[in-house]
C-alpha cells in the first residue's frame, strides 16, 4: 500500500517531469535563433523565409493553446499531455531530418501544435495536483523558474549544439526527452478530467478561436516583412477580428462553450491575463534584442552570446523560488507589482546601451534586474490566473494564461521590431543599430509600466489577501 509520504514524493517527482516538458516547449521558441544562419545556408532559405523557422512554431503554438487547454479538461489531462509530448518529439525528429526549407517549416508548425497540447495540460495537472495555497505556490515557483529560464537556456544550448554537433541537434535534443517523458508519465501522473460538464465539444468555437488567434499571430509576426500598412496585413487583421467576434457570438449561444465567459466575471482572472499579455510583450522580445546587440554591435560569437545569458537564467530560477515563498506570506498582488517595476527599470537601463559597451557595463546589471522582475512577475501572475478556479476549469484557466503570454510575446516582438526597424532600416552601422535597440527597449519598458497599472487596478486586494489566508489554513491542516 502506498503511504501518504510516498504519494507526496510521487507528486513532486511528477512535477519535475511536467516542468521538464514545459522547459523544452519554452526552450524551442528560442533555441533555433542562434542556429538560423547555419540553417539558412544548409537548406537554402531565402532571407525573407528564414524567420518562419521561428514564426511557424509561434503561430501554431499561440493559435492552438486554448483548444489544447479545453481538450485537456474534457478528454483527460494526462492523455493530452502525453499526446502533445509524442507529437512534439516526432515533429522534432522530422525537423532535424528535413532536407528542404518547406519540410523544416512544416515540422516546426507541428512542433508548435504539440506544444499547444502539452503546455496547458501540464499546467492544469500542476494546479489540480497541488492544493491551492502554500503547496501550489511552491509547485508553481518551480514551474515559473523552469519556464522562465527556458528562453535564456535556449540561446545558450542552441549555440553549443550548433557549434559542436550541427544545427539538426537543436531539434533532435527534444526527441529522447519527449519520448522518455511520455513513457514515464503514466507511472507518475494520475489521469484527471472534467466529469461534470456536458461531454459535447464546441467544434465551432474551437475552429473560430484557433483560426482567429492563428490569423492574429500570423499578421503580427509577418507585418514587419510585408509592411504594417500592406494589403496582406490589413486583410489578415480584419479576418482575425471577424473570426474572434464570431467566436464571442458562438460562445454566448453555446450550451457547452469552449470558453465560458463567466470566468471573466472574476476580476483578478481578467487582470492576471491582461498582465500576462503585457509581461510577454515587454520581456519576451528582450532576449531577441539583447542577442542582436551582443552579436551585431559588440561582435560576440554565438557561444559567447549564449554564455552571457547564464547570470540571467540563474537569477530567474532563484527569484522565482523566492517569489513563490513571498506570495504565500504577502499575496500575489504586491509581488507582481514589484516584478513589473523591476522589469520596467531593467528595460530602461537596457535603453542606455552604447556602441562601445561591454558585458559588465551594459548587459550584466540590467539583465539581472530584468531577470528578478521576470521571476517576481511570472510566478504570481500564474498563481493569480489559476487561483480560485474549480478543478474542472483548470485546463481552461491554464490555456488562457498561456495564450495571453504567447500572444503578448508575438505582439510585443512585432511592435518592438517595427520600432527598431524604423530607426535602423537596412543599416548595419553599429551606432544606428544601437539607437534602434535603445528605442525598442524603451517601448518594452512602457509595456511593463502598463502591466504595473493593470496589476494595481485589476488585481483585487481581497483576492490576494484571501490567497494568503488560504495558504495559512492549508499549512496548519493536520496530516
Amino acid at each position: 500500500m502506498t503511504t501518504v509520504a510516498e504519494a507526496r514524493d510521487k507528486r513532486w517527482i511528477g512535477l519535475i517531469l511536467l516542468c521538464s516538458a514545459q522547459f523544452v516547449v519554452v526552450l524551442d521558441a528560442s533555441i533555433v535563433n542562434v542556429a538560423l544562419p547555419t540553417i539558412g545556408s544548409a537548406l537554402d532559405f531565402t532571407e525573407s523565409s528564414l524567420p518562419w523557422v521561428v514564426n511557424a512554431y509561434v503561430l501554431t503554438f499561440g493559435g492552438f493553446l486554448l483548444l489544447g487547454g479545453r481538450l485537456a479538461d474534457l478528454l483527460g489531462r494526462r492523455r493530452i499531455f502525453m499526446a502533445g509530448l509524442i507529437l512534439f518529439a516526432l515533429a522534432s525528429l522530422a525537423g532535424g531530418l528535413a532536407t528542404t526549407s518547406g519540410q523544416l517549416i512544416a515540422a516546426r508548425a507541428v512542433q508548435g501544435l504539440g506544444g499547444a497540447l502539452l503546455s496547458p495540460a501540464a499546467l492544469s495537472i500542476v494546479a489540480t495536483t497541488f492544493k491551492d495555497g502554500a503547496e501550489r505556490n511552491k509547485a508553481l515557483g518551480v514551474w515559473g523558474a523552469v519556464a522562465g529560464s527556458g528562453g535564456a537556456a535556449g540561446v545558450l544550448l542552441g549555440g553549443v549544439l550548433t557549434e559542436y554537433l550541427g544545427w539538426e541537434w537543436v531539434l533532435w535534443v527534444n526527441v529522447p526527452i519527449g519520448i522518455a517523458a511520455a513513457a514515464i508519465a503514466p507511472s507518475l501522473l494520475a489521469e484527471t478530467r472534467d466529469e461534470n460538464e456536458l461531454r459535447t465539444f464546441d467544434v465551432a468555437g474551437a475552429v473560430t478561436i484557433t483560426a482567429g488567434l492563428s490569423a492574429l499571430v500570423f499578421a503580427l509576426v509577418d507585418a514587419n516583412e510585408v509592411g504594417w500598412g500592406s494589403t496582406q496585413t490589413i486583410i489578415t487583421l480584419a479576418g482575425a477580428a471577424l473570426l474572434l467576434a464570431a467566436f464571442v457570438v458562438i460562445e454566448l449561444r453555446s450550451r457547452a462553450p469552449l470558453v465560458p465567459f463567466s470566468i471573466f466575471r472574476i476580476r483578478t482572472i481578467t487582470g492576471a491575463n491582461v498582465v500576462g499579455l503585457l509581461v510577454g510583450a515587454s520581456l519576451f522580445s528582450m532576449f531577441f534584442f539583447i542577442s542582436l546587440y551582443m552579436q551585431q554591435v559588440l561582435g560576440y560569437s554565438a557561444i559567447k552570446a549564449g554564455l552571457s545569458y547564464l547570470p540571467l537564467a540563474v537569477s530567474i530560477i532563484l527569484s522565482a523560488g523566492i517569489a513563490s515563498q513571498l506570495v504565500t506570506k504577502v499575496g500575489f498582488k504586491p509581488i507582481l507589482a514589484t516584478g513589473m517595476v523591476l522589469i520596467a527599470a531593467g528595460l530602461v537601463w537596457f535603453s542606455q546601451i552604447s556602441t562601445d559597451g561591454s558585458f559588465l557595463s551594459d548587459i550584466l546589471g540590467p539583465s539581472l534586474l530584468a531577470a528578478v522582475g521576470l521571476g517576481f512577475s511570472f510566478v504570481p501572475v500564474t498563481i493569480a490566473a489559476v487561483s480560485g478556479i474549480p478543478d474542472h476549469e483548470q485546463g481552461l484557466a491554464s490555456g488562457l494564461i498561456n495564450t495571453s503570454q504567447q500572444v503578448g510575446g508575438a505582439l510585443g516582438l512585432a511592435i518592438l521590431a517595427a520600432v527598431s526597424s524604423s530607426v535602423t532600416g537596412n543599416s548595419i552601422d553599429p551606432e544606428v543599430l544601437t539607437e534602434g535597440f535603445q528605442d525598442a527597449f524603451l517601448v518594452g519598458a512602457a509595456f511593463a509600466v502598463l502591466g504595473l497599472i493593470a496589476t494595481l487596478f485589476l488585481i483585487r486586494n481581497r483576492d490576494s489577501k484571501a490567497h494568503v489566508a488560504l495558504s495559512q489554513e492549508v499549512a496548519v491542516e493536520p496530516e
